[in-house]
């Protein structure tokens, strides 16, 4: 029986793994450290099985890539891996998938690839995956109508759905916590009217702005990484702005950048750890010796008043209590990490919330009038069931692969899902599967037009 390779267990494996299972005859293999997880996903399903793999052990990773019941890998691994899992893939002749970005040292392969004939497809999951596909989908629809993209801005955000928004930070850990957080620690580039803007990571979240969501209100965006490449991805080289960022509840970016000031995402190993409390902690990171000289360089250095919304957040999670830190060595990223999740993670029965916006300003030479184009995304996770974030990124990677071991994707190479042949079907599919984007036109003048 032809098998695909689930590497990983993590929390959209589970979508991904049911969908294959129902929808196809394959057989699903989820390798995995924690074979507990992995047995709950698979489920006795007979057409699933687990293995335990640690894949730090390149030679444990290599012996399952290398099965000869395997056809194709999905890695839900963190993208530190692969490359590793791409190679393995590449010289075994076997196709591979991922939701992460496509980093360069995975780009780098995707000579060898197409000699080779393989397809490593990666960011076919939400953002990055859906976010390509939609937005492909309407610019090549612009280009056959005669239109180019003069602008391009697109948001996406996974967040507790209202109900659910019940602690001071309006957000709730849906996916892997690592990358919530450290997406705030990464600098931007995007384009605004034929600029380009660079901003640096350490003042990233001071460069947002208030996006209003019909039907939800307004959001804070905040920048999400290099967008200008996509100049190129998306075959608009002549658009004058292109934006890509991440949405969040109010107070989130002002709030995550005075912790980031602090030095409370800080991930450098310390060896003062031991013994100490929240208090002691921020003590130490704001040179203070007492508690009340705490406040006081809170107010003076970090312009935290004692009455502020940001300082009511910091004795919500607990950081200026006398309580022990959770862990006695580490990283103080990985004090921040555990005891978010304590306190900011979903109970049972709540739901959360993804939303995608993409907005685009169209010309057409023969039209007295622009058009703005407006394509939203809005989901919620079933309580009980699956997260809206397990949802949008394992369903996309379980259409895409489908696709491929049907033969109905024939593409080589390093990927990402541009391309016709890959987001006509998925998109089709998604719709099916509750997943739909819903489109508005409105018509605008041009500063440079009058309409008669």
């Amino acid at each position: 029986m032809r098998s695909v390779l689930v590497l990983g267990s993590g929390r959209v494996v589970n979508p991904f793994v049911r969908y294959l299972l129902d929808e196809t005859d394959f057989g699903l293999i989820v390798a995995s450290l924690d074979v507990d997880r992995a047995a709950d996903i698979i489920a006795a399903h007979p057409r699933g099985s687990v293995k335990k793999l640690d894949v730090r052990d390149i030679h444990a990773l290599k012996a399952v890539v290398s099965d000869p019941s395997v056809s194709l890998v999905a890695s839900f691994l963190p993208p530190v891996y692969h490359v590793d899992v791409a190679k393995l893939c590449i010289a075994n002749g076997k196709p591979m998938l991922s939701t992460s970005y496509a980093s360069d040292g995975l780009k780098a392969l995707s000579g060898e690839a197409k000699q080779k004939g393989i397809l490593i497809l990666a960011e076919v999951g939400l953002d990055p995956g859906i976010d390509h596909m939609s937005a492909m989908k309407t610019i090549h629809k612009v280009q056959d109508d005669g239109g180019k993209v003069i602008s391009f801005r697109s948001a996406c955000g996974a967040i507790p759905a209202p109900e659910a928004s019940l602690n001071p930070f309006g957000y709730k850990f849906s996916w892997y916590p690592e990358g919530a957080l450290g997406a705030a620690k990464r600098p931007a580039q995007y384009l605004e009217d034929g600029k380009e803007i660079a901003i640096p990571s350490d003042s990233l979240l001071e460069h947002y702005s208030l996006q209003y969501i019909e039907g939800l209100g307004y959001f804070e965006n905040y920048p999400n990484m290099n967008c200008l490449p996509y100049l190129r991805t998306y075959g608009i080289s002549t658009a004058q702005t292109i934006y890509r960022g991440t949405l969040r509840y109010i107070g989130w970016c002002e709030t995550l950048d005075k912790f980031k000031k602090l030095g409370l995402l800080d991930e450098e190993e310390q060896d003062y750890l031991e013994h100490f409390s929240y208090r002691q902690l921020l003590e130490q990171l704001t040179g203070s010796a007492s508690q009340d000289e705490l406040a006081q360089n809170l107010k003076s250095k970090f312009c935290i008043d004692k009455e502020s919304s940001i300082m009511r957040r910091l004795e919500w999670l607990g950081l200026l209590s006398d309580t022990a830190l959770p862990l006695q060595r580490g990283s103080i990223f990985g004090i921040l990490l555990e005891t978010m999740l304590r306190k900011m993670s979903y109970m049972e029965n709540e739901r959360d919330m993804v939303v995608l916006q993409d907005e685009f300003i169209v010309e057409y030479l023969d039209k007295q009038v622009n058009e703005r184009i407006t394509s939203t995304l809005v989901d919620y996770g079933v309580p009980g069931g699956d997260s809206a974030i397990a949802r949008t990124v394992g369903l996309p990677s379980a259409i895409a692969t489908k696709l491929i071991l049907q033969g109905k994707i024939d593409l080589v190479g390093v990927r990402i899902p541009t391309d016709p042949m890959i987001y006509k079907p998925v998109l089709q599919e998604l719709k099916q599967q509750g997943i739909i984007l819903h489109e508005k036109r409105e018509q605008l003048v041009p500063k440079n037009k009058e309409v008669i």
